[in-house]
């Protein structure tokens, strides 16, 4: 079994892959205060009710891969690999990790390892050109070009961001539930957030995409559009340009990075 870790702003996203199948997945919140012996705790809590694995931290998991774009959380994951899993090979993507996907942008080092691993699954699930589109505290754009190659992208503020800002900034406003209106044109307050946030979300994508899809192809038809993260089943109905939904798209990556490298450990 590999598990896999992707460790986000907001949430962390834990994956138990059998092979090429991910067969059992976990969403907990990301927190930065936690240390390696808690992060043990939990993660023997959830992998513990998994009829696969044994009752003892690391039974049954024969190796591990982590993305993080929380550094602190990337330092204690790392003394959670080597106390607790120190005969399980781990891969850490960082720099030196081999990706297979170049990465062509002023500063390599400055792109958040979450979306070249991204990248490294779109080109394996679909090739390229393609544009991934990942819902998180941040929505971000990546784009990858014929050959594979991770080419830029684009950083807008995510969903849960905007709401709370609304709900700050606004005077006569508040924190809502993020959920889809009776229709586009809203009776109450409520709705009325509820319209700006998912249609005008919609509309940046598909905005965002068709200019992202003109300078990447001759053909924009050709690029491939993939949805990931956990607010995008909230824009999939409305959008226009997105072709494929790959919830567990990083997931896929974090494997797809481990078999490149756990045989040159």
């Amino acid at each position: 079994m590999l598990l896999t870790i992707d460790v986000g702003n907001t949430h962390t996203v834990l994956g138990l892959f059998d092979g090429d199948d991910i067969v059992e997945h976990w969403r907990i919140s990301t927190d930065a205060r936690r240390t390696a012996d808690e992060l043990a705790v939990l993660l023997q809590g959830l992998m513990g009710m998994h009829p696969l694995l044994g009752d003892e931290l690391g039974d049954g998991i024969d190796g591990i891969a982590i993305c993080a774009t929380v550094p602190s959380v990337l330092h204690e994951l790392r003394e959670v690999t080597r106390r607790y899993y120190g005969d399980v090979p781990a891969v850490l993507v960082e720099p030196g990790v081999k990706t297979g996907v170049p990465i062509l942008t002023d500063n390599p080092k400055e792109v958040g390892a979450d979306r070249i691993i991204n990248a490294v699954a779109a080109v394996e699930l679909y090739g390229g050109p393609a544009i991934v589109v990942d819902f998180g505290t941040a929505t971000t754009f990546d784009a990858v070009s014929a050959r594979g190659e991770y080419i830029g992208g684009v950083i807008a503020p995510g969903i849960e961001i905007s709401v709370e800002a609304l709900g700050v900034r606004g005077a006569q406003l508040r924190k809502i539930e993020v959920a889809r209106p009776r229709s586009v044109i809203g009776k109450n307050t409520v709705e009325a957030m509820q319209s700006g946030i998912i249609y005008g979300f919609a509309g940046q994508v598909d905005g965002v995409v068709s200019r992202m899809a003109r300078e990447l192809a001759e053909d924009p038809d050709d690029v491939t559009v993939i949805a990931t993260g956990g607010l995008a089943p909230m824009v999939l109905g409305e959008s226009s340009v997105i072709d494929e939904h790959e919830p567990w798209l990083t997931l896929v990556g974090l494997r797809l990075v481990y078999e490149r490298n756990v045989a040159r450990m």
